[in-house]
């Protein structure tokens, strides 16, 4: 019998963008997605039981991992190909083998949206110096989102990107809080936030408990 789990994140992303591929192919510790693949980003909890979430959706389906991260509280998957179909099997799979729908998922909460105009030099190149993707440049438009939970961060950074002409600079799709910055003109960071709102907005699941005081 299988132990139960906590969905947390369950999002399909359709068509994986330039940069967002780029992005997941320098810190992907699995096999790389492509760009134009389509993916599915699960978080669950307890972590440890990604790895037979993993299983679950490898031996029914040709889907490939691009990443299996089990940190202290949740565990994180992601996986790509570029049938489609394929990769809403590998959730179907998933979702039949615990008994859950995918509106069991929490429905993401942004905790922090910012947008920090005409940076100065010395805030970029401390922005520069930890970034995995693109490098923000002197006097551009910084965007910050923190989300919970952390797996939708990746769909936030994928449907920006298709909006607007931003610079992915970092995504953080594990741990308690999910965390996206882009770098860009005004008037396409404030495109790309738009973009995010709507996306995430659009997701149903759980409502978050409320934190006691």
């Amino acid at each position: 019998m299988s132990a139960a789990i906590d969905l947390r994140t369950f999002s399909y992303i359709d068509i994986l963008q330039p940069q967002l591929t780029g992005f997941l192919q320098t810190v992907a510790t699995g096999f790389m997605p492509l760009e134009g693949q389509a993916a599915l980003f699960i978080e669950i909890a307890p972590g440890m039981s990604i790895n037979a979430v993993t299983d679950i959706a490898l031996k029914q389906t040709s889907t490939v991992p691009g990443m299996q991260i089990v940190e202290r509280s949740f565990g994180v998957l992601e996986l790509h190909h570029f049938d489609q179909g394929q990769v809403r099997a590998a959730g179907e799979a998933i979702l039949s083998h615990y008994g859950l729908r995918e509106e069991d998922r929490h429905a993401p909460v942004v905790r922090t949206s910012e947008r920090i105009t005409g940076i100065d030099g010395h805030q970029a190149m401390l922005i520069n110096r930890m970034r995995h993707g693109d490098m923000i440049a002197q006097g551009q438009t910084l965007y910050i989102m923190e989300c919970e939970p952390a797996g939708y961060a990746c769909i936030a950074a994928n449907e920006a990107e298709k909006a607007a002409e931003v610079r992915l600079l970092e995504v953080v799709t594990f741990g308690q809080y999910g965390r996206l910055w882009l770098g860009g003109s005004e008037a396409q960071i404030e495109e790309a936030e738009r973009a995010i709102r709507k996306t995430l907005e659009g997701i149903r699941g759980r409502a978050p408990k409320k934190k006691s005081a």
